[in-house]
């Protein structure tokens, strides 16, 4: 068998199964409980400073 042919029947039919359950996963990891939180802070970041600007922040190591 050659390989060309080998890997296509592996990409046709093992690979598609794992990348539908990776994608599955990956649905279900963003949904778990408690993931919410984490996700809203994040949403969040742009609008954090929307009043003024962010303090500066300063460097506390000298050279």
């Amino acid at each position: 068998m050659e390989t060309y042919t080998l890997l296509r029947q592996f990409a046709d039919s093992w690979m598609l199964l794992a990348l539908f359950a990776f994608f599955i996963g990956m649905i279900v990891w963003v949904m778990r409980p408690g993931a919410t939180k984490v996700y809203r802070d994040i949403a969040e970041i742009p609008f954090r400073h929307e009043d003024k600007p962010a303090p500066p922040v300063r460097d506390t190591q000298e050279i």
